[in-house]
């Protein structure tokens, strides 16, 4: 009668749903419950809304404390200490009897509003039982005042509880796999159960906006979400309102489903017009204009893109006077000012009414999650730039992949200094924080290398997402206490290199966290992570994404690889067939997505990089990473910049020319440098230049640089 009571109560209070019952059901009578651990409400959430009579394993000191005794009195309790090995026996032996039994893997109530470290002993327990695992995330209980998320989340009196029961599954351990490293590897795979479950049962199929709004009734209108130079903090509440009046404005001077070119800096105006078309179905065309006017007029053509939104006072500021001139004969040129000038008062009034009546008018359906979202156009550091269209699921699919792996707060402030048209720059950089709560601050560009800092330490900046060209100047510009604040320091898009590791790791005590992704997977793939860490490495896959490496003629232990996940984009616009999408495909079949990257995958699962599969030199039949090359340069000339590339050779096929910055460098002084290195893998000639060509991103421009090497 009481559980009934309970029931309804708790129902009541916290509209708790359970979903997934079916799966409870067919996990059999051994059954090993995890859940992630929320709030103190967890055991008698769990206790009342599962079927039967429930164990549960909980920690010793935990259980003997008053207040939580009358509700573990509704169930049979098993005192253990997760830590202690005669413990975790006792509760092998008394699951090996059957019936199902609750864990906690964490061990604790999460301080962050994330997973916490999972331990290694409910995995050996599960093991040695040979009981099913039936996972459970508990979601929304974390914003209840029984949490410990008090001055970190916004906490509410009611917020709707939701019980997610995912399919039961088993943890097979190596039969050779014995001691210590059968139990690590038992944890390991219990810790992925739990970050897929953390994903799986996340909202990612829904539409960008709708996920705005999601994160407004978490986190409060009134919160804090954005802000740039100007320093007018933006928060969701005037988010939502400018949004609204920009999308009606743009509604009538674009067609559902075009794509509209968005020719703007980092700034708060910008993130509301990307959100203001994408409202009413249209999809921001993201334009590089460090490319210049050829590649912004490229862009158009193969997007098919007749609108371009920009400004009057960007163009003049970043001087682009000349590439608006291109353009203009080209496309449409509508200007924000002149936009601004057609938004009366009453149509302000309007936008207000509509954000504060949201349920009322908006539905889910206006923009089905699988429509396109955005359109990036990549760097070319390699080709031609293709447009990679990406859907707004496969946005909020790498957000709630990243969540999985690493604990944001909306405590957490992030200088996102990488242009939107950047990849990083949008999808993680811009709409990752403001999707999840935190405070994004908008820097115009990254080449500011002695502004950054002093920027960072005075907003106090606790994430930073960049490049390793990016981190290398600020860690040399920067006073050694600038970034005294800082979380997080995660970096992308080119290979992390020692220096540049041991500069903030010796000045700041800061350990940069590497990862690795391309435009086409939204774009994170892999990334170290504070629990899951391996220097050398871009880190783990994310959460829900498949791999496979296709075998590569002269490379042992590596391949090129090819991967499949949510985050992965609907596919291309190129110039050969222009506004037409192109699928994602790969010779593993449609959906699969072939980076070109030559990596290796470990027995942890991390991934090494080796190159891409253009970047490698064939020398008299041996396949020679010039990635490689340049790690080599860089290791005996730490200071300077490095950038390998190939060229014909009548005798050997093909010949490594390595361009330095390194005064008076040659061939020989570098061999002399290297020992212990394979003589194949030294450039056969080395070029003293004074600047390695970039791209605006940081990333090397290699056919630049191909250039520069034939006319030397």
């Amino acid at each position: 009668m009481l559980k009934k009571c309970l029931h309804w109560l708790l129902t009541l209070i916290y509209q708790v749903e359970v979903k997934g019952l079916d799966n409870y059901h067919q996990a059999g009578g051994r059954v090993l419950i995890i859940a992630n651990h929320t709030s103190f409400l967890d055991p008698l959430l769990l206790g009342v809304f599962l079927p039967d009579d429930i164990t549960f394993a909980i920690n010793t000191h935990i259980s003997q404390r008053w207040w939580l005794k009358p509700f573990l009195g509704l169930s049979r309790v098993f005192p253990m200490d997760p830590t202690h090995p005669i413990s975790l026996k006792n509760l092998i032996h008394h699951l090996q009897k059957d019936g199902k039994t609750v864990i906690f893997p964490e061990g604790r109530i999460t301080a962050t509003g994330s997973l916490m470290k999972i331990y290694d002993g409910p995995g050996m327990v599960a093991d040695k039982s040979g009981a099913t695992i039936l996972p459970v995330r508990i979601e929304g209980a974390q914003y209840t005042h029984f949490s410990k998320m008090r001055n970190i989340f916004r906490l509410r009196l009611l917020p709707k509880i939701t019980l997610h029961i995912l399919p039961p599954t088993h943890i097979a351990a190596h039969q050779e796999l014995s001691g210590k490293n059968r139990r690590k590897y038992s944890g390991h795979i219990l810790a992925d159960i739990m970050t897929e479950m953390m994903f799986k049962t996340s909202d990612y199929r829904q539409n960008i906006f709708s996920s705005l709004l999601d994160a407004r009734t978490v986190h409060g209108g009134k919160h804090t979400v954005a802000e740039d130079l100007e320093r007018v903090p933006l928060s969701y509440d005037t988010l939502i309102t400018r949004t609204i009046a920009i999308g009606n404005a743009l509604r009538g001077l674009t067609e559902s489903g075009e794509y509209v070119g968005v020719f703007l800096p980092n700034t708060t105006k910008t993130l509301a017009v990307v959100l203001g078309l994408q409202l009413h179905g249209r999809v921001p065309a993201m334009l590089n204009y460090s490319t210049g006017s050829a590649g912004m007029v490229s862009a158009c053509q193969v997007a098919q893109i007749k609108t371009v939104l920009t400004s009057r006072r960007f163009i003049e500021l970043g001087k682009l006077s000349e590439e608006a001139e291109q353009l203009a004969p080209r496309v449409k040129l509508v200007y924000l000012e002149d936009l601004a000038a057609t938004i009366s008062k009453f149509d302000k009034l309007k936008a207000l009414l509509q954000s504060k009546t949201t349920a009322y008018w908006y539905r889910y359906d206006r923009d089905q999650p699988d429509s396109p979202a955005v359109v990036l156009f990549t760097s070319g550091s390699e080709g031609t730039p293709k447009g990679v269209v990406l859907s707004h699921s496969n946005i909020l699919a790498n957000h709630k992949q990243i969540a999985a792996r690493i604990s944001f707060t909306p405590q957490d402030v992030v200088l996102n200094f990488l242009p939107m048209f950047h990849s990083f720059g949008f999808t993680v950089g811009t709409l990752l924080p403001v999707l999840s709560g935190m405070t994004t601050f908008f820097y115009p560009t990254p080449l500011h290398f002695s502004v950054i800092p002093e920027i960072a330490y005075e907003i106090s900046a606790t994430i930073m997402f960049g490049t390793n060209t990016f981190f290398a100047a600020y860690g040399k510009k920067a006073h050694a206490y600038d970034f005294y604040n800082l979380r997080y320091v995660v970096a992308g898009a080119e290979k992390l290199q020692e220096s540049t590791r041991d500069l903030w790791a010796d000045k700041f005590g800061i350990r940069i966290l590497e990862g690795y992704g391309a435009t086409e997977t939204a774009p994170v793939a892999a990334v170290n992570t504070p629990m899951d860490f391996k220097a050398g490495t871009v880190g783990r896959l994310m959460p829900a994404m498949r791999y496979r490496l296709e075998p590569v003629e002269g490379v042992a232990d590596a391949g090129k690889l090819h991967v499949q996940g949510p985050n992965i984009m609907l596919g291309y616009l190129l110039a050969g067939q222009p506004g037409t999408l192109i699928p994602t495909a790969s010779v593993y079949g449609p959906g699969w997505y072939d980076t070109g990257d030559i990596v290796h995958v470990d027995e942890d699962g991390f991934v090494g990089i080796y190159g891409r599969s253009k970047r490698f030199a064939k020398i008299g039949g041996e396949m020679v990473s010039l990635t490689v090359v340049e790690q080599i340069a860089a290791s005996a000339w730490p200071d300077a910049q490095h950038a390998a590339i190939s060229l014909p050779d009548a005798k050997k096929g093909e010949q490594i020319i390595l361009l330095t910055t390194q005064k008076q460098a040659t061939a020989i002084g570098l061999a002399a440098l290297s020992s212990g290195v394979a003589a194949i893998c030294l450039p056969k000639r080395v070029m003293v230049v004074e600047t390695i060509p970039a791209l605006a991103t940081g990333k090397i421009n290699y056919p630049a640089v191909t250039e520069l090497a034939m006319t030397s």
